[in-house]
């Protein structure tokens, strides 16, 4: 079987590697730096799982920027692009899924179109009439940064958004690939498949968002955060997992789709999925807010990755964070090594670490790293449990 992906990101190239291992794929991709190094085995993202298997597996898979190539032929064509928030429109920006399926109507007209980028709820029923029930759905993804390959490898659940013989098709590829041998799997319609996304990101942000203010509420009154977070994980109904805090969410995911599923209320009574939303961006009011009471001359950011073993810097909560103090004319610097440019928003990005600890009166860190333990006492951060 020929399945052609398109994107090759996080989502695209984990899922590639993922049924490369039993049918041909072909990966298409708008840059030519990541479509070669796919071609000569080399990941362009960090991930350990995709770096081994592009490294040290037989896969029967290849990259190209020629959208024909890609796509006449195939089986399967997944939509695996960016689909970012845009403020103007409160809305995904779906533009490139629309180019991949337009292009896929010309080169494959007969494949099954499944997309995998996040898009609005009820986003695939209008484009379903055209293409027809069997042939485009809606399956998402739930992938960790830096992980996306073993998540696809060890699969928490596999949901299709499609209950015919193409979604079983479909779901017995992803578990064909998977090393566990029976991971859950749920067809259900496009829509619900959507909402599923949406409704499963934002739980994680809202849980997220409430360890983050049970720490701010420590914090202001000087009480043991950890104390209080351990005694009410000992509950077996909320558990210990998922409570560490830190400086809000950030990432690829959570932020947009948050966003996304508060504009999908449009119509609906709620109170609970705005005050997610802009929970996050309180909690990055209030550290920033602690920071700036120090009266600091200069402000170290250590990392802007959005967590440890990522390399993506996009919505990182410490990004946030540094723009508030920014605001108020403090002098903030960067050390970043995963960043090539010499600065960032107009702050100086470090190359030599030693300066980099030297010059800054207080050092923000997301996460904790034994880098910084011999500058402790200038370290701030809210990773009181050393874990993401």
């Amino acid at each position: 079987m020929k399945i052609a992906i398109a994107g090759i990101g996080y989502v695209g190239l984990s899922n590639a590697i993922l049924l490369a291992q039993n049918n041909t794929v072909v990966a298409l991709d708008i840059s030519p730096d990541r479509v070669a190094q796919v071609n000569a085995r080399i990941s362009p993202i960090a991930d350990p799982e995709i770096e081994d298997y592009l490294a040290n597996h037989d896969l029967d898979l290849s990259a190209t920027t020629d959208v024909k190539t890609a796509f006449e032929g195939a089986d399967f064509i997944i939509v695996a692009t960016p689909t970012s928030y845009d403020p103007e429109t409160n809305s995904f920006d779906t533009s490139s899924v629309e180019d991949v399926i337009a292009n896929a109507r010309v080169q494959a007209p007969d494949a099954t179109i499944v997309i995998k980028s996040t898009i609005p709820v009820g986003y695939s029923a209008s484009l379903q009439a055209e293409h027809g029930k069997d042939t485009l759905f809606f399956s998402p993804e739930f992938l960790r940064e830096g992980r996306a390959l073993y998540d696809n490898l060890h699969p928490s659940r596999i949901i299709v958004g499609a209950k015919s013989a193409r979604g079983q098709q479909f779901a017995d590829l992803l578990v064909e690939g998977a090393l566990d041998d029976t991971p859950p799997v749920l067809l259900t319609g496009s829509t619900e498949a959507e909402a599923i996304k949406l409704f499963a990101n934002t739980y994680l942000a809202m849980r997220v968002a409430f360890f983050n203010e049970l720490d701010s509420y420590a914090l202001a009154n000087d009480i043991s955060s950890r104390q209080v977070i351990e005694g009410v994980s000992l509950d077996p109904r909320i558990g210990d997992h998922y409570n560490n805090p830190s400086f809000g969410y950030g990432g690829y995911c959570l932020p947009k789709d948050t966003k996304q599923l508060l504009k999908n209320y449009d119509s609906v009574p709620q109170n609970l999925i705005r005050a997610i939303v802009e929970a996050n961006q309180t909690r990055k009011d209030f550290i920033a807010d602690h920071i700036i009471a120090q009266n600091p001359t200069c402000v170290g950011i250590y990392r802007l990755t959005m967590k440890t073993g990522s390399d993506n810097f996009r919505d990182s909560s410490i990004q946030g964070v540094m723009k508030r103090i920014k605001a108020r004319g403090i002098e903030v610097i960067v050390y970043e090594p995963a960043l090539e440019d010499a600065e960032f928003y107009h702050s100086k990005n470090y190359r030599d670490f030693d300066a980099f600890k030297a010059t800054s009166d207080v050092i923000l860190s997301n996460r904790v790293d034994e880098a910084l333990s011999d500058v402790a006492d200038k370290v701030f951060t809210r990773d009181i449990f050393k874990m993401d």
